[in-house]
């Protein structure tokens, strides 16, 4: 008898539903939303919104996004901490339930941290094909100044730097910031071990 080898696995896409159940109809609650910040939250209200897009361009319709970040003074969640009380910092969003295959964030926009950081969003990225998730970062291009000394956007390579800022847009629900993720190809959005 010969053996073969054994076919390959990839994650999910079982994991949007069970970590973002009630994008997908289920009546049970999730630990995360994509509201990060409510109405009671000091800050400037923003929505950040973008699609995954695979290595073919196309728009991959069931990817999680998770975001982790500091409110607009520029404070960590965390129990007994500084931050605002209603402030939760952390958000998850599945892409496969919006007919247009994005994710979205309803929150403020961070301060900076300190240690000469511009403000920024953590990224951690699921989807199937992937066996580890991918961590990125969202910086924004109305912060310019700060994002030109950012230690960790200057480690990227200046060519690369433009995948990592959101752009802006104002319209009648407010400010948006828009920030398509490209898992590969010309416009591959720079990814980070951690």
């Amino acid at each position: 008898m010969a053996f073969r080898q054994t076919p390959s696995q990839t994650v999910g896409p079982y994991f949007a539903y069970g970590l973002t159940p009630q994008q997908y109809g289920y009546d049970f609650a999730s630990i995360a939303t994509p509201v990060v910040a409510d109405e009671t939250v000091s800050g400037q209200r923003i929505r950040i919104v973008g699609r995954v897009f695979d290595g073919a361009g196309a728009p991959v319709n069931d990817a999680m996004i998770e975001i982790w970040q500091a409110d607009g003074q520029g404070r960590y969640a965390a129990p007994g901490g500084a931050s605002n009380a209603a402030f939760r910092g952390f958000g998850r969003c599945g892409t496969g339930t919006d007919p247009q295959n994005r994710y979205f964030f309803d929150t403020v926009k961070p301060g900076a941290v300190g240690d000469g950081q511009a403000p920024h969003v953590a990224v951690t990225v699921f989807m199937r094909g992937l066996l580890t998730h991918a961590y990125t970062r969202i910086y924004f291009s109305d912060e310019a100044e700060a994002n030109a000394g950012d230690p960790v956007l200057a480690s990227v390579p200046a060519e690369r730097r433009d995948t990592l800022i959101a752009k802006r847009e104002e319209g009648d629900s407010g400010i948006v910031y828009r920030f398509d993720i490209h898992m590969q190809g010309e416009r591959e959005t720079v990814f980070f071990d951690v």
